[in-house]
């Protein structure tokens, strides 16, 4: 069952603050603390951690359980495990997500929370509410090393993947958050239906962490969510794309941005290795495990860039062969971006020639734009170490020349 309800006593309110220190910590609790982090187990783990303790197999079941539907971090509120099992937790263990550093509404009901990793590093998470659903945005790494040139994110370097913890982590703090608000008891009332992997961070290049969580996703005693309603967002990491689907094949949504290699690899740096060609391709064997019958392909309308018509029509020889459908997204300006979103003509014009080929095709709404939680917003506090800034200026002076004498030459 779906709930989800919004505080009427700060839903107005632009900015509440969680207590925020004065800078972030230097390490997590997690990195610190001797006790593993139960967080960061999936089922089987927890299972082979149970049985080293000497526990049988029903006792990881239960444990499971108390930590991901009951959203409980306190050991000894687990009642119906021994007494002496929750003193062994207690000593060997933990239940330890980020810290939360910042909350934030939006005027939509969008929420969005800054969590701490460590080291400097904060990451976001983005709540996004609607009639029928509820969908959980999270992050993967702190920062990203993609170097997209329309993406608060990557302009922000990168330090490090996360751990499965931090990642599980920001799905157990909004979905216990968010049943406390609600009033909510019942382990099968669940606020949180969709989590989708598309917040700062590449997830495919942090597969070791991100697959134990997509496991928790989907377990009946954890989250229980259905492969549908869990999708995991790529750049276009082809190999893989196919590890993922040999693994735990959810919904895969590809960051498409481009109809031809040229303009995708001055815009998106990971097509010199992976280029259209392959992409496709890994994209038709996906299609054969996916859980559903198509491929999502997400483009970013960038105003002038790549929102003509004649690139619409490229897009559809592009993906003849791939069962698809595409959701359009109007560029979120930025600070220092150097982009600027399409007109909203283009935007029309653009889908409706998609559907017109028969794509289905929709445009998304913004959501959260207002607190900088909207797609391509997003970017926490990183502590580069890939030396990105310097790199993106001659990225922009590069682009900036491409897209200057594609202007000229398509008005000759």
């Amino acid at each position: 069952r779906l709930l989800w309800k919004l505080p009427t006593s700060s839903r107005h309110f632009p900015f509440i603050p969680a207590n925020r220190p004065d800078r972030l910590t230097v390490s997590s609790v997690s990195e610190v603390d001797s006790r593993v982090n139960l967080l960061g187990l999936d089922p089987e783990g927890v299972k082979s951690w149970c049985a080293a303790m000497g526990e049988k197999p029903y006792r990881a079941v239960q444990l499971v359980r108390w930590i991901h539907r009951f959203c409980e971090d306190d050991f000894e509120n687990m009642t119906n495990l021994a007494k002496s099992f929750r003193a062994k937790l207690a000593e060997t263990a933990q239940i330890q997500a980020p810290a939360v550093l910042d909350c934030r509404y939006a005027a939509d009901g969008t929420r969005k929370w800054l969590f701490d990793v460590g080291n400097g590093n904060a990451v976001e998470t983005v709540f996004i509410p609607s009639e029928n659903r509820g969908t959980l945005c999270i992050s993967s790494q702190a920062g990203c090393a993609m170097g997209c040139l329309f993406c608060s994110t990557g302009k922000q370097g990168f330090n490090r993947n996360l751990t499965t913890a931090e990642i599980v982590g920001q799905v157990w703090t909004a979905e216990r958050t968010l049943r406390r608000e609600a009033g909510i008891t019942d382990p099968n009332d669940r606020v949180i239906s969709n989590v989708v992997l598309m917040g700062m961070g590449e997830p495919l290049q942090n597969l070791d962490a991100v697959l134990p969580a997509l496991r928790l996703f989907l377990d009946d005693n954890a989250y229980g969510l259905s492969r549908r309603r869990v999708t995991v967002s790529t750049c276009g990491l082809v190999r893989q794309i196919d590890k993922l689907a040999a693994s735990v094949p959810v919904a895969l949504a590809v960051s498409l941005h481009a109809p031809d290699d040229a303009l995708r690899d001055k815009i998106m740096p990971v097509n010199k290795k992976h280029p259209l060609a392959d992409l496709m391709a890994a994209c038709r064997r996906y299609l054969a495990v996916a859980p559903r019958d198509f491929i999502t392909f997400e483009y970013l309308l960038l105003g002038g860039v790549n929102d003509a018509d004649a690139m619409a029509y490229r897009l559809i020889d592009l993906v003849r062969d791939v069962p698809c459908k595409f959701n359009l997204i109007p560029f979120n300006a930025f600070p220092d971006s150097g982009l600027k979103a399409p007109d909203e003509d283009r935007i029309t014009a653009f889908a409706q020639i998609l559907n017109s080929a028969g794509i289905v095709t929709t445009v998304r709404r913004r959501r959260g734009d207002d607190i900088a939680a909207a797609c391509g917003q997003l970017a926490g506090e990183v502590k580069d170490r890939t030396r990105r800034a310097e790199r993106l200026v001659i990225q922009k002076e590069e682009a900036a020349d491409f897209f200057a004498a594609t202007k000229k030459g398509s008005e000759r």
